[in-house]
């Protein structure tokens, strides 16, 4: 019988198929790198506010405690965004003719909640709690970055599944006093890592297979 296709196919099949892996590899590895990039985080981008509140004037300047407007911080999941009355306890008193501070005058005014844009956002099927987090001595700080450096607020982190799991693998090396938790420029002592896991025993920290359990962040 005659041959039907000439020697040369098998070639091309080899070539075609291994150049067919190795394409479906680089894919992966482009969508993996672009997944993981700042432009699908987003971290280190402003967002556009309405009112352009700065971190850096009222916590560095003006010595401001988070739980000041985060009033729910340590009792809730949320953090809360403070209402309009918070910021007129100051306001209606300086700055109370800024044209910069009108839209906050009138929420205040109309009753009607400023449309802040959230800059930490996690996907709906995330279960994160402040409170918790805050009760086992993890900073602020640790999530959201130095606030008392932002003249905007931005995304310090990726905030994507694998950034929380490598702390919830090792939370002794984020673990501080709670009287810490909301300070600003913390510096962690030289033997961190076995006051992290003193202060995990004292706080009743779950071990490493527990936190990193799906149902613990996936409910």
């Amino acid at each position: 019988m005659a041959q039907i296709f000439h020697r040369s196919t098998n070639t091309f099949s080899r070539i075609t198929i291994f150049g067919a892996i190795f394409i479906l590899g680089l894919l992966t590895w482009a969508f993996a790198t672009l997944n993981s990039s700042r432009y699908a985080t987003r971290e280190t981008e402003v967002r556009d506010q309405p009112v352009p509140f700065s971190h850096k004037h009222h916590v560095a300047d003006d010595g401001i405690d988070c739980r000041y407007c985060h009033t729910t911080v340590e009792t809730s999941n949320t953090a809360n965004i403070p209402p309009t009355k918070t910021c007129m306890n100051c306001h209606s008193q300086i700055w109370n003719t800024s044209p910069m501070l009108e839209p906050v005058r009138e929420s205040f005014r109309d009753g009607t909640s400023i449309a802040w844009t959230r800059v930490h956002d996690l996907p709906d099927y995330v279960y994160f709690n402040h409170s918790i987090h805050v009760n086992k001595g993890i900073g602020c700080e640790t999530c959201h970055g130095r606030v008392d450096r932002m003249p905007l607020m931005l995304q310090e982190h990726s905030l994507q599944m694998e950034w929380c799991l490598e702390c919830h693998r090792h939370p002794e090396k984020n673990v501080r006093p709670r009287a810490e938790v909301f300070t600003m420029g913390y510096q962690p002592p030289e033997d961190q890592e076995a006051l992290g896991r003193r202060l995990m025993a004292e706080y009743k920290i779950q071990d490493a297979r527990t936190l990193t359990s799906c149902s613990t962040c996936h409910r």
